[in-house]
């Protein structure tokens, strides 16, 4: 194994902020199959940096930690273990993720985020 992530694999979860919905598309790695088995969560999510939404979960997740180079809004990754991270802007970035997923359609998505934190929920 090169170590790098497998391409989104197509299963597909809906990541709530109040009245609107995203689709967003899962990758295929232990992470993300191990992150399933959580849903539906329903989390208050802090926000870091103006760019990012992050939640420390209660239970570590494998991880399959790697470069990523640049954010992309709509990214949903996992930093160490167990820090749930949405992010909610474009930029580059020296830090490592593991790669969870993406919001298929972001149009909206940095509005309802907003600057503050949030409740958002993912689920099947």
């Amino acid at each position: 194994m090169d170590g790098k992530t497998n391409p989104i694999a197509g299963t597909q979860i809906k990541v709530k902020v109040g009245t609107k919905s995203f689709n967003a598309t899962l990758y295929s790695n232990k992470t993300t199959d191990a992150f399933k088995t959580l849903l539906p969560l329903s989390l208050n999510m802090t926000d870091l940096n103006r760019n990012e939404k992050k939640f420390d979960l209660t239970v570590n997740l494998p991880t399959n930690i790697e470069e990523i180079g640049t954010i992309q809004e709509g990214d949903i990754l996992l930093w160490g273990n167990n820090t749930l991270v949405l992010f909610y802007k474009s930029f580059n970035t020296p830090y490592r993720y593991t790669k969870i997923g993406k919001i298929v359609d972001v149009s909206g998505l940095a509005a309802v985020l907003g600057s503050g934190d949030v409740k958002v929920i993912f689920e099947l």
